[in-house]
């Protein structure tokens, strides 16, 4: 069976994603109770793989999104564009008091024994506030568009953002581009948007219209209700990828309209140093990458850093198994710079897909 079949032909676009921009607030490895000074990243778990498609793999991108009229807004706007990714911005009036806001993720990085924090401001958010009908498809997939892509953290910000991820994944199928979804389960953000069991109703819907499914371990259990390995125990063996083909089987079983399902494996034995690979199945055929230790800077965008090399590759015709060695290469290479899109060149990437090393480069 084939796995996807990707509009040939000049296009607009060759990706466009539907999320949420955010900026995070970074301290470095400075608690945030003792912090004195903060990094600022434009982000957004689906705007990320835009952007790092735009900025080392040198794709034709876009996001569809909100924005507000105030300096937050501003700023991240600027850096969407220095991204080189084409903005559809629905636009909402900030009052300057309560909002409507671009929300603030905080994140330090942690060191060593002790783990990252992540915690939110998401009050009254724009990209929450979206819904379906307020985006013109039609106008937006006029020019073409090869690849469309969403994920879990935007289907869990209101009850009206998954019926736009629907709608924007009905126009995509219509206009002949892949769909994917990255799944992206973050556990306080379904918590305050009814558990565990919304999560699992709400993305299980969005995945019947998915051709290209993403995740990890966690995100496929959590976030559908899937059987697999159990993730709250740490596994005393290196990772198995038997287990997540396994996971992998039980996913398709489910959602026979998959025609690529990848997962990451990470094992993190301190903040700083992980055990990285990943594995995909591909129209019927199983592919895993080696097992690789990455010593990290900054973890926060890594799963983003993948999903953007695996689509890379698939949508320029390489093989399943070197799209997959692309994904994991530029993952890994993006957890060793601050923020959360890349600053890697596809060279560097490309190397480290074929076995490269971090010897100086004279």
């Amino acid at each position: 069976m084939p796995a996807l079949t990707i509009r040939p032909g000049a296009c607009a676009l060759d990706f466009l994603s539907l999320g949420a921009l955010v900026h995070r607030l970074d301290p470095g490895v400075i608690p945030f109770r003792k912090a004195r000074t903060l990094e600022v990243h434009v982000s957004g778990g689906e705007y990320n793989v835009a952007a790092n498609l735009s900025d080392c793999f040198g794709l034709k991108t876009g996001v569809a999104t909100a924005m507000i009229d105030n300096p937050i807004g501003e700023l991240i706007a600027a850096r969407v564009r220095e991204m080189g990714v084409t903005p559809y911005y629905k636009r909402f009036e900030n009052d300057g008091v309560h909002g409507p806001n671009m929300a603030t993720v905080y994140s330090d990085r942690g060191a060593g024994v002790r783990a990252p924090v992540v915690f939110y401001n998401r009050s009254n958010e724009a990209a929450a506030l979206l819904k379906a009908g307020d985006f013109d498809w039609a106008a937006i997939f006029a020019g073409g568009v090869k690849w469309f892509h969403s994920g879990g953290i935007f289907a869990a910000l209101s009850k009206t953002t998954p019926g736009l991820i629907i709608e924007g994944m009905k126009a995509a199928k219509a206009a002949g581009a892949v769909v994917s979804l990255d799944l992206n389960f973050r556990a306080k953000l379904w918590k305050a948007s009814g558990g565990e069991h919304t999560a699992v109703e709400t993305l299980r819907s969005i995945v019947e219209h998915v051709d290209c499914l993403i995740g990890n371990e966690e995100d496929m259990q959590k976030g559908l209700g899937v059987r697999g390995p159990e993730v709250t125990k740490k596994s005393e063996s290196k990772l198995n990828t038997d287990d997540f083909f396994g996971m992998i089987d039980n996913t398709l079983k489910e959602f026979p309209n998959l025609k690529v399902v990848a997962t990451t494996l990470r094992e993190a034995h301190s903040t700083n140093r992980h055990d990285w690979a990943a594995v995909l199945w591909a129209g019927g055929e199983k592919f895993k990458t080696p097992h690789l230790s990455l010593d990290v800077v900054d973890r926060i965008g890594g799963g983003d850093g993948f999903a953007a090399g695996l689509i890379y590759g698939l949508l320029t015709g390489q093989t399943p198994e070197r799209s997959l060695r692309l994904g994991w290469a530029h993952g890994a290479l993006l957890t060793t710079f601050p923020g959360d899109v890349t600053m890697a060149k596809l060279p560097e990437v490309e190397a480290l897909a074929d076995g490269g090393s971090a010897r100086v480069q004279r």
